[in-house]
């Protein structure tokens, strides 16, 4: 890999900073789409005020300090500039490497564009270059099969499933959790 490559821009989003002020209101939208939402969390949904989301992520910077097991971003497109998801690793364990990685394409037109296939790469060149952490993982409920294919395509397999973990619609779904080490990412960029 290129030194003089960006870690955080690609062909088609770039990787940028969350402003709380000004993508508040965006964010806030987004909270209030269900189907959304549940691709992002399994924790019970609340629709949530800019306000409130700006004192979330204001606590999120004030973690991310002082803590230091949080990295955040925002995607934006290359061309517009505006943003159409957010992306994070959290749960990083830095005496283990690890940590877990969360992906939201925030509107529905957005998606299926490749938006969110670029960002996972990206994250995923931070994750093992950038923080030299060795593993990842991520939650998939089994409803969402969109990202669990993105996720699969990227390298990551299925390791655990908890049967029946999630009440969604009206019914029972597995909660699935994928796993990718840095061996594998690295075995994946070499040429076939």
């Amino acid at each position: 890999m290129s030194i003089a490559k960006s870690l955080y821009q690609g062909d088609l989003v770039t990787l940028a900073p969350v402003d709380a002020q000004n993508d508040a209101e965006l964010i806030s939208k987004w909270t209030h789409h269900t189907e959304i939402m549940r691709q992002w969390d399994i924790d019970p949904l609340q629709p949530l005020s800019a306000w409130k989301v700006t004192k979330m992520l204001e606590k999120m910077e004030k973690e991310a300090e002082e803590k230091r097991n949080l990295y955040y971003f925002s995607i934006r497109t290359l061309d517009e500039k505006r943003m159409v998801g957010l992306v994070q690793i959290d749960w990083i364990e830095w005496v283990h490497g690890t940590g877990r990685v969360k992906l939201l394409i925030g509107e529905a037109q957005d998606q299926s564009k490749g938006y969110g296939e670029e960002t996972l790469r990206m994250i995923l060149n931070y994750a093992f270059s950038e923080l030299n952490l060795y593993r990842l993982s991520t939650l998939i409920p089994d409803y969402d099969q969109a990202t669990w294919e993105m996720f699969n395509k990227a390298g990551f397999c299925e390791e655990v499933r908890q049967r029946q973990a999630i009440n969604r619609f009206g019914q029972r779904w597995d909660l699935i959790l994928m796993g990718l080490l840095k061996v594998e990412w690295q075995a994946s960029l070499q040429p076939a």
